[in-house]
């Protein structure tokens, strides 16, 4: 065959030795990029976790160096690495050399480790093979074992010598190599939250993280566990006090499966501004969660379904609770152990062990039940909350179902939308959306518009107050809709029940400009800021990116006429009306105070309101997010005595915008 090898026999080879790993260390570390690097440690330090549970050592510090090394020490037994009669080979070899070798197969008899994080032999001997070196220091019955690796492959054999430090532990200082992962600078927030979380399920082990960039030491240690670390969490704003229960058991996956043994502690609270949910197996953090995930929404569904139910706290065929809504209020944190475990993938983010499943679903069932029991008050408080977060999430359903309708899809909004006046260009770099007040107002900014770039949108009246409403009453306003619809790149939504609402593209505004023009008086001024809430609640990207305007209408026209000359000018406020004055003699002028947008010529409209050249636009900026939310809270919100206070203080600024005569 020309241009290509032929495929037969020789073509089929086995990877050997460091190649195993090197060449495809995503298989065992699930990644060749920075989060394998992070797991090739995270092996390392299981195996220090791993003694100290056993009751060798209650402390493991670790060094996260300036070239990216790492080295992790324990003060348990000591990793056993001379020769090993029944192997016939050295323990070394087994340990940092070959994949599927340990002293944890056995854990099922509780030989060496009953309750084992590492099991599968793989980490320690995958971690020397991925690194650009690999040191070992041991310590046990009186000597010093020493050993060196590089890129995989020993150098020097093993080095033991006598020593007198009575002392016995395991030191590993290694260096991730960048031919193997394509990242080794580990975060420090990473070596952090792993050795927090670690803290964590193992009470009354301290580690110690030394940072040598920053000169920064950190140390973690929980002696009241998964407890302390939900109170730690719930504050002291919950809706009840944390607690927790444990219990243990043996059993099988199947009936032809051997029977193991599982113990388990769940802790928990109920809070009304914090949920969380983690789960832990054999100390392993359990980003997936798998068969304790499982356990745990099956048993408080059901739990809790049924305290409701013997409450009699359903309304008349109401639909039963889901495990959101109890979620929406639940911190809770799981640490099981078991002496076998059916893993996902070697990187232990879930577990499926069957039993592990059913085991934990029935304990929790009966401490919950217990629980409720003996804690009827906090009990009767957290199933209110779970009931308004139901029916909160029902709404917001019914909301999305709502706006799904109004919102969404293809849209030809010239059609759809009342008394929208588009313009011609479709260049969105030059469109500019006038929201003009009325239909009055409609009329002359249509006729003094360019309707090359320029476009009107019409609200009649003041708007709904969008900082007071809740989504369903919002969506249910025609001229909010539509005033989305013409806007085009959809909804900002935040809450908890609400956030799927959120549609919003940056890319799909219609416009390069919005700009609020409405009339220069106290309603007028209503409007603006009901429209401008609007956008502050739906769509605050809008402002952040310098897309919305104000435009300035004046509050007066003055008229100068001299033997046959005629000249109009305006003034957008007090001070302005007073230089015209003093320019022309007054005997001279006329002064009109400025009429509503509707009562202007459009010839007056374009030059003082939609003439680039000429106009004058406010542009509106984000300021600090809680002043902003506290003006628009003395404006529009419930602070009734502030706005009152604002009136008498600082009303009399604001006269010359109301038209006395």
């Amino acid at each position: 065959m020309s241009g290509k090898s032929s495929y037969g026999n020789d073509t089929i080879t086995a990877l050997k030795g460091a190649d195993r790993v090197r060449k495809r260390p995503g298989v065992i570390f699930g990644s060749d990029g920075l989060e394998g690097c992070e797991h090739s440690f995270f092996e390392i330090l299981s195996n220090s976790i791993d003694e100290a549970r056993e009751g060798y050592g209650n402390r493991i510090e670790v060094v996260r160096y300036k070239d990216g090394s790492i080295s992790v020490e324990d003060f348990g037994r000591g990793i056993p690495l001379d020769y090993n009669t029944k192997e016939q080979r050295f323990n070394w070899e087994l340990v940092y050399c070959e994949l599927y070798a340990g002293g944890k197969y056995n854990n099922d008899t509780g030989e060496s480790y009953e309750f084992s994080l590492g099991l599968n032999g793989l980490g320690a001997c995958a971690t020397q093979y991925s690194s650009e070196y690999f040191d070992v220091t041991v310590f046990r019955d009186g000597f010093k074992y020493s050993l060196h690796f590089e890129k995989g492959e020993n150098v020097g054999g093993l080095l033991k010598e006598p020593t007198r430090f009575k002392r016995t532990g395991t030191i590993q200082k290694w260096k991730p190599d960048r031919e193997v992962f394509t990242d080794i600078n580990i975060p420090l927030d990473s070596f952090l939250q792993i050795l927090k979380r670690q803290a964590v399920v193992n009470s009354g082990v301290t580690f110690l993280l030394k940072d040598e960039a920053s000169g920064e030491e950190y140390t973690f240690c929980y002696p009241s566990g998964i407890e302390g670390y939900v109170a730690e969490f719930s504050g002291e704003k919950g809706l009840s006090a944390p607690a927790s229960f444990d219990g243990s058991g043996r059993g099988k996956d199947r009936a032809d499966k051997s029977e193991y043994k599982v113990k388990c502690q769940v802790a928990f609270c109920f809070n009304n501004e914090v949920n969380i949910l983690e789960y832990y197996h054999n100390s392993s953090f359990l980003e997936h969660g798998g068969a304790p995930d499982k356990a745990v929404r099956s048993a408080f569904t059901a739990e809790i379904d049924k305290q409701i139910r013997a409450r009699d706290k359903y309304k008349a065929n109401e639909s039963k609770i889901v495990f959101q809504d109890i979620a929406d209020s639940l911190i809770l944190v799981t640490s099981s152990f078991s002496t076998q475990t059916s893993y996902e993938n070697q990187t232990k983010k879930a577990i499926t062990n069957k039993f592990i499943q059913d085991f934990m679903t029935d304990l929790i069932r009966q401490k919950l039940e217990v629980w409720f029991i003996e804690n009827k008050p906090e009990g009767d408080r957290v199933i209110e909350q779970i009931l308004i977060n139901k029916r909160s999430r029902e709404n917001a359903e019914k909301t999305r179902l709502n706006v799904k309708k109004k919102l969404m899809g293809s849209i030809d909004i010239n059609n759809r939308v009342k008394k929208f006046v588009d313009c011609r260009t479709k260049d969105v770099a030059q469109r500019e959306l006038y929201i003009v007040e009325g239909d009055s107002a409609l009329g002359s900014c249509k006729m003094g518009r360019d309707a090359e770039f320029q476009a009107i949108m019409p609200v009649r009246g003041k708007i709904l107050n969008c900082l007071k409403a809740d989504y369903p009453t919002i969506f249910k306003s025609e001229i909010i809709t539509d005033l989305v619809k013409v806007l085009g790149c959809g909804v900002e939504i935040q809450t908890k029940h609400n956030k799927d609402l959120s549609s919003f593209d940056l890319s799909l505004l219609r416009w390069n400009k919005v700009i609020i023009c409405t009339d220069a008086d106290v309603d007028g001024f209503h409007i603006r800021t009901l429209i401008l809430a609007m956008i502050f609640r739906l769509m605050p990207t809008l402002i952040s990116e310098g897309k919305v305007f104000i435009a300035e209408s004046p509050l007066f026209e003055i008229t100068y006429r001299n033997k046959g000359e005629e000249k109009t000018m305006f003034a957008y406020n007090e001070k302005e009306k007073a230089e015209i004055l003093q320019k022309y003699p007054p005997e001279k002028c006329t002064l009109q105070r400025s009429k509503g947008l509707g009562e202007n010529e459009p010839e007056m409209m374009w030059e003082t309101t939609m003439n680039p050249v000429t106009r004058r636009l406010i542009k509106v900026v984000p300021g600090d997010e809680k002043t902003t939310m506290d003006t628009f809270e003395l404006l529009l919100g419930d602070n009734l005595a502030g706005r009152k206070e604002h009136i008498e203080r600082d009303g009399h600024l604001y006269l010359e915008m109301l038209d006395v005569d």
